[in-house]
């Protein structure tokens, strides 16, 4: 027994994947999102200019 070969190997690096080929599918799909993202993006800079939605909820009197 040696002490220095305790606790998890490392696993052996796997090869890197090759670039899928696109075809037009994946193309439409991926401009879709990137403008899907610009509208979201474009929704939070609207919604941060105005206030708060709610104005707290229940209010609690103080008497008891």
């Amino acid at each position: 027994m040696s002490g220095r070969e305790g606790g998890k190997k490392k696993p052996l690096k796997q090869p890197k994947k090759q670039g899928k080929d696109m075809d037009e599918e994946d193309l439409a799909l991926k401009q879709k999102k990137k403008e899907e993202q610009k509208q979201l993006e474009a929704m939070k800079a609207k919604a941060a200019g105005k206030g708060p939605l709610t104005t707290g909820g229940i209010k609690k009197s103080g008497k008891k």
